[in-house]
């Protein structure tokens, strides 16, 4: 079946994988703790944490922790704001927290060709 044309769909490059997850947001001033919705190579869905009141475009640290035990740190910006729920961008991550995300996508996509395809959209 064909999406149409400028589908989300088709405009995202990245795989979504929906994981059991906490997450921890941290601001200059106020850390709020969350569930994880999903996760990409290039940034991550939550639940909207109550009491947070960011902006798109304004950068937080998260740590992620997910299936109890894996820990993904990084550098974030808000990309879209939805009422139940925030869209994320990664700016930084460690090369630890990296290696880690890159095992989870190459776990879930069974595929290494897609995998590759994915770290060459990065760029």
């Amino acid at each position: 079946m064909n999406q149409p044309q400028g589908s989300g769909a088709e405009r995202r490059r990245f795989h979504r994988f929906s994981f059991e997850g906490t997450v921890r947001l941290y601001s200059g001033t106020a850390m709020w703790e969350t569930k994880l919705v999903d996760i990409s190579l290039k940034g991550v869905l939550i639940e909207r944490p109550l009491n947070w009141n960011g902006k798109v475009g304004g950068t937080y640290r998260m740590d992620l922790r997910i299936n109890n035990s894996v820990i993904i740190s990084m550098g974030v910006t808000t990309a879209h704001i939805m009422p139940h729920r925030l869209g994320f961008k990664w700016e930084k991550i460690d090369l630890d927290s990296f290696a880690q995300l890159k095992r989870l996508v190459e776990l879930n996509l069974g595929d290494p060709e897609l995998l590759n395809r994915e770290l060459s959209s990065l760029g």
